[in-house]
């Protein structure tokens, strides 16, 4: 799961490299299965190129990641312009895998909370150890690039089709770094949906 994503977001990459462009913003990272075989997923790696006109990278004076790559964001927009504003630019997405098996119960366990409102304490501790698996995962990448933070992390559930004692937890997030030492970050600014 973890390798395919890799596959899909480095020939986005490569797409964007052969463009000239400094990043990759709004990026999508879905997953299809396929009906015409059971173990077979495509991973899909969707987003925009863009290049910067003149603007100041800050330090290192270029828009590319540390590792000499147009930068990726599942950022909008509105949110990449946010982030610029408030004195950072984004590296990278980073991401975390965990698919994780619960096994099932002995018959006499299950037998035992029969009727009764109770807590299935191997699948919480289940939950908890594969959600912190992921994080830590996505912090690590975080880390490697040396980034300041990471932002817009989303942390999703999937069963997929391996069926009800096996789920992957995946993090995925923007990992960002200052633009220049003095930025300040505006004061949050009231903002009112008018969509019904």
């Amino acid at each position: 799961m973890y390798e395919a994503r890799e596959l899909a977001m480095s020939r986005m990459e490569a797409e964007a490299s052969a463009l000239g462009a400094d990043g990759i913003v709004g990026v999508r990272l879905d997953i299809e299965f396929k009906e015409f075989g059971s173990d077979i997923a495509e991973f899909i790696a969707v987003g925009t190129a863009v290049k910067a006109d003149g603007a100041d990278p800050g330090p290192g004076g270029t828009w590319l990641n540390n590792k000499g790559k147009p930068f990726t964001s599942d950022l909008s927009g509105q949110d990449f312009w946010t982030l610029i504003r408030a004195g950072y630019a984004p590296l990278d997405m980073v991401m975390g895998s965990c698919v994780y098996h619960v096994a099932h119960q002995r018959f006499t366990q299950a037998l035992g909370a029969t009727g009764r409102n109770v807590e299935i304490e191997p699948f919480t501790q289940a939950l908890y150890n594969a959600r912190e698996l992921a994080m830590s995962r996505m912090r690590a990448e975080g880390e490697a690039l040396e980034a300041e933070g990471i932002v817009a992390v989303r942390l999703k559930q999937h069963s997929h089709t391996w069926g009800s004692h096996t789920t992957e937890f995946f993090a995925i997030g923007t990992a960002v770094r200052p633009l220049r030492e003095d930025h300040v970050i505006d004061r949050p600014a009231l903002v009112l949906s008018l969509d019904a």
